[in-house]
């Protein structure tokens, strides 16, 4: 009867860590953007993976699919700057354990087929660039030398 109660304790802590039974393919992520040690609204981002695609106007919340590849970042103020960055997943470990665990091995190929074992950081924040102003730009598209 012991053994008996110690399984059926053991069953749900052993499945609690298979991600492709219990975690979502999908994750909030909440996105900010910097420029010049302060936060700027009104940014338009753009977020890819080999999921998809998604856009949120920073600071807000988005959510995407996950996955193992890395999460690409691109965002854009008008007359204040652009951020381009790239955030990478990282596994969940106790979904690892559980996958290799109760399935040996073969839950731990679809958690990377899938990318429900892998997660992105929850909270985001890029750092934008300031764009040159336009004498800048145009003094560096100049070409200084003569026309024949």
């Amino acid at each position: 009867m012991k053994q008996l109660f110690s399984i059926l304790l053991a069953v749900p802590l052993l499945l609690s860590g298979c991600a492709t039974v219990s975690d979502s393919p999908l994750q909030q992520l909440e996105l900010h953007a910097v420029l010049d040690y302060q936060e700027v609204g009104g940014v338009g981002c753009i977020l890819s993976n080999d999921m998809g695609r998604w856009f949120v106007v920073a600071p807000g919340r988005v959510t995407v699919t996950r996955s193992t590849k890395p999460l690409t970042v691109s965002c854009k103020k008008d007359g204040a700057g652009v951020a381009q960055e790239s955030v990478g997943s990282r596994a969940d470990m106790a979904g690892l354990m559980g996958n290799v665990v109760i399935s040996a091995g073969v839950g731990m190929l679809v958690d990377r087929y899938t990318g429900a074992g892998y997660s992105y950081p929850a909270n985001l924040t890029v750092l934008m660039a300031p764009l040159p102003s336009k004498d800048a730009l145009a003094a560096s598209q100049r070409v200084d030398s003569p026309v024949f």
